[in-house]
């Protein structure tokens, strides 16, 4: 199962006790948890199209957008990681940072406080940085920011990958990855640049 934990870059490893969550026993490697996820992804971007008035901007609604995408794969998807990482949210703050999060979010839709696609990106990194789950972080906090477009702001959603991949690892998963760390230094402009602004 050692073959899991390796990802691309920016990818988190799994600790032993997320790995023994996983559902699907017979998965050894990363490119056949990837499949099984993505399908997993697939059925849960079904359910968020059925979502016409959610409270996006929940913590309830956070937790069950990432157990549908990734719950057929790992027993604690939906579930606030419990280990630390190589990042700046402690796990026992997750809660606490992500209620700021939202309660910032709302505020900046209720007040313009950015144009839309800004707000989706500014959004995405925040969400992303807290980590709030042991695994999928990167693709549950790119849906919620487009939900946050579609469903709350009535925008289009933003084309993260691009016509390419941000699973695998190449220039334009470098770029983005480039982006979220120039944000950790309160660097916007490069994931701006990302998203199309």
């Amino acid at each position: 199962m050692s073959q899991i934990v390796a990802g691309p870059d920016g990818a988190t490893p799994l600790d032993p006790d997320e790995l023994a969550g996983l559902k699907h026993p017979h998965i050894q490697t990363r490119g056949q948890l990837d499949e099984l996820e993505q399908y997993n992804v697939q059925a849960g971007l079904k359910w968020l199209k059925r979502q016409k008035n959610a409270d996006i901007l929940s913590e309830q609604f956070v937790c069950q957008l990432h157990e549908r995408l990734f719950g057929e794969v790992w027993n604690w998807a939906g579930k606030f990681r419990r280990s630390d990482k190589n990042i700046d949210c402690d796990a026992g703050q997750i809660a606490i940072q992500l209620r700021n999060l939202l309660d910032d979010s709302r505020y900046w839709v209720e007040n313009t406080t950015y144009p839309a696609k800004e707000l989706a990106a500014r959004f995405h990194y925040r969400l992303v940085a807290i980590h709030p789950f042991a695994n999928g972080n990167g693709r549950h906090s790119r849906i919620m920011a487009d939900a946050l477009l579609t469903l709350v702001m009535g925008e289009l959603p933003i084309d993260w990958a691009g016509g390419r991949s941000l699973q695998e690892m190449g220039e334009h998963r470098k770029t983005y990855m480039a982006a979220l760390r120039a944000a950790d230094g309160h660097e916007y402009q490069p994931l701006l640049e990302f998203v199309g602004l």
